[in-house]
């Protein structure tokens, strides 16, 4: 409680100190304006979609009017946010794929942004893996419905399989950034990597 990301959040109506690791990674690269259509992936508890809204709002509120499109999906529930379509579902799972990609309608995406990280088990090599196969199933989103000049936003943690993220996303993007947002606590092994510009495309399915 005596964090100062914990009160602020508290202070400005967000739902979790996150929304400030999405604020700085914005503010330094410059990736969400008004008019974008936007996917938040593993949105829960809604933090970084909330963040989203009021960027996308014309006076920066939390409701009213809303200058884009947002898409939250997350395996748990999540309470509403004014403006943001929420999917409840599995990202691993392709059906829930399939029903994020109905809900876009053909339309192209500017930016993804994944806070996703899965139930730790605390066995380092288990834990690499899965992280990474989230992480590869949002490069492969990205890589079917991102604009040419959109951008992908992932967190992932030091460790095992690190390297071969980071080369993923040099093979993926022409820009590629790591950073360490403030708000991200000094003890966290988390950090979060941006790529921008998509120059290896997957195929959608026909």
């Amino acid at each position: 409680m005596n964090d100062t990301y914990v009160k602020l959040a508290q202070r400005e109506g967000y739902r979790a100190r996150a929304a400030y690791k999405l604020k700085e990674i914005d503010e330094q690269f410059g990736l969400i304006k008004p008019g974008n259509v936007v996917v938040d992936l593993g949105c829960a508890p809604g933090a970084w979609s909330q963040y989203l809204r009021r960027r996308m709002s014309p006076t920066g509120a939390a409701a009213g009017t809303l200058n884009g499109t947002i898409i939250g999906l997350d395996l748990l529930d999540m309470v509403p946010v004014e403006g943001v379509t929420f999917i409840q579902g599995d990202f691993r799972e392709a059906d829930v794929l399939a029903q994020l990609e109905e809900t876009l309608q053909g339309r192209v995406v500017d930016v993804v942004v994944s806070d996703m990280a899965p139930n730790l088990s605390g066995i380092a090599s288990n834990d690499a893996m899965r992280i990474a196969h989230l992480i590869e199933l949002a490069v492969e989103f990205a890589q079917k419905h991102l604009k040419d000049d959109g951008a992908l936003v992932v967190k992932l943690f030091h460790g095992g399989g690190y390297s071969e993220l980071v080369n993923l996303f040099k093979g993926t993007f022409h820009l590629v950034k790591p950073i360490k947002p403030k708000a991200s606590r000094d003890k966290s092994s988390e950090t979060f990597l941006v790529g921008v510009g998509v120059k290896s495309r997957v195929l959608s399915n026909p």
